[in-house]
C-alpha cells in the first residue's frame, strides 16, 4: 500500500448526502492520488482525481474485492433510507451489503476501513448532558435504521477481533444536512410531494415542542472533513461528530419566530403513524421513537485525537438547509437531484 500522494481511497455511497462531500475533499487533498467513487448508477462529472464504478451492495454479482485491490483505505457510507414499510429491503442493502464490503475488504487486504456508523446506533441516553463513545451502542431495536447501524456495530467488533491488521474507524456523527440534500432529505423523510417552500415562517405560527425532541446536528461537510482526518491518519475506534448547540423547539423557534407549543409525545406519534400507515409519510413511527430517545453527544474524543473542528453551528446548518428545501435545492447526482414542489 501507498503513502503520501499516492494515496488510493475508496469511497460506497460516493452520490449521496455525505458521500459527493467526502468525494470532494479527498479529490482536494494533496496527500491522495486518486479517489473511487462507487455508486449504483455513475454521475456524468466528477471532481478532479475521481473515478467512478458502478456497483450494487445487495448483489453478490458485484465485485467489490477487485474495485478494493490496491486501496489505502475504504470509506463506507452506502445506505438506503426506504422503503420504510420494507425492513428487509433495506436490510440486504445496509447490513448484508456492509458484511460484503467487510468481507472485501479483507480479502483484498485494504488497511484501513472508515465505517458510517451514526448517534442512531446508540442506545436511549441523556439530553441534558453528553455522552462520550463509550455509551452502548444497542440502537432502538423497533426502529430499522438503528437497529441495522446496531447490528453493523456488533458485526464490526467480531471483524475487529478476526482482522486486527485492519485499522477500523466509525464514525457516529449526528443528523447531517447541507444545501445540496435538501431535496434528496425531502423525499426521503417527508416524501416526494411536500412542498418546500411550506416551510416558510409567516407560515409556521407555532412549532410543536414534543418531550425529548432534543437532538445534534452537523453540516455534511464538516463530517466529510472528519471522515478525511480519518482516512489519511492513524487513528483506530469510535468518533462522535455534531455541532453545537443542541436543537430543539426553543433554538427552532427562535430561528423561525414561531411560538413553541407543548404536543405530548402519544399525539404527536398518532399523527406520524397515521401518515406513514397512509403511506403518505415515509418517515416512520419508529425512527420518531428513536429520535427522541437518542442520548446528546460529547465530540471530545474527535477534537483531540482528530484535531477536529465543525466550522458551522448547528443554526447555521439548519439555515442553510431550509434555505435549499424552500428552493428546491439539489447537486448532479441521481441521489441529490434537485426537484421544487409547491410554490415559488
Amino acid at each position: 500500500m501507498s503513502s503520501g500522494p499516492e494515496r488510493r481511497i475508496v469511497v460506497t455511497g460516493a452520490t449521496g448526502n455525505v458521500g459527493t462531500s467526502v468525494v470532494r475533499l479527498l479529490s482536494e487533498d494533496p496527500e491522495v492520488r486518486s479517489v473511487v467513487g462507487l455508486a449504483r448508477r455513475k454521475p456524468d462529472v466528477g471532481p478532479a482525481k475521481t473515478e467512478w464504478a458502478a456497483a450494487d451492495l445487495a448483489s453478490r454479482h458485484t465485485d467489490l474485492a477487485g474495485v478494493f485491490a490496491g486501496a489505502d483505505a475504504v470509506v463506507h457510507l452506502a445506505w438506503a433510507f426506504q422503503p420504510t414499510h420494507d425492513p428487509a429491503t433495506t436490510w440486504r442493502t445496509n447490513v448484508l451489503g456492509s458484511l460484503r464490503v467487510y468481507e472485501a475488504v479483507a480479502e483484498a487486504k485494504v488497511p484501513a476501513l472508515i465505517h458510517a456508523s451514526s448517534v442512531g446506533a446508540y442506545s436511549p441516553g441523556p439530553k441534558d448532558h453528553p455522552v462520550d463513545e463509550s455509551w452502548p451502542t444497542h440502537g432502538w431495536p423497533d426502529a430499522a435504521y438503528c437497529r441495522e447501524k446496531a447490528y453493523l456495530e456488533r458485526t464490526l467488533d467480531t471483524f475487529e477481533r478476526e482482522h486486527p491488521e485492519v485499522r477500523v474507524v466509525r464514525m457516529r456523527p449526528a443528523f447531517l444536512f447541507k444545501r445540496a440534500s435538501a431535496s434528496e432529505q425531502r423525499r426521503i423523510f417527508g416524501g416526494r410531494f411536500l412542498p418546500g417552500p411550506l416551510l416558510r415562517p409567516d407560515l409556521l405560527p407555532f412549532l410543536p415542542d414534543v418531550p425529548g425532541l432534543r437532538v445534534q446536528a452537523l453540516h455534511t461537510d464538516d463530517a466529510a472533513h472528519a471522515y478525511r482526518l480519518a482516512a489519511l491518519s492513524d487513528v483506530r475506534g469510535a468518533f462522535n461528530l455534531a455541532a453545537d448547540p443542541p436543537v430543539d423547539a426553543e433554538l427552532l423557534g427562535e430561528m423561525l419566530g414561531a411560538r413553541p407549543v407543548r404536543l405530548p409525545r402519544t399525539a404527536a406519534r398518532s399523527a406520524i403513524a397515521a401518515a406513514w400507515g397512509l403511506r403518505l409519510l415515509p418517515a416512520s413511527p419508529h425512527l420518531f421513537d428513536a429520535v427522541l430517545r437518542v442520548p446528546l453527544m460529547d465530540c471530545s474524543r474527535a477534537r483531540s485525537e482528530l484535531g477536529w473542528e465543525p466550522t458551522r453551528t448547528a443554526p447555521e446548518v439548519l439555515e442553510e438547509f431550509l434555505r435549499g428545501l424552500r428552493e428546491g435545492a439539489g447537486a448532479d447526482t441521481a441521489n441529490l437531484r434537485g426537484r421544487k414542489v409547491g410554490w415559488a
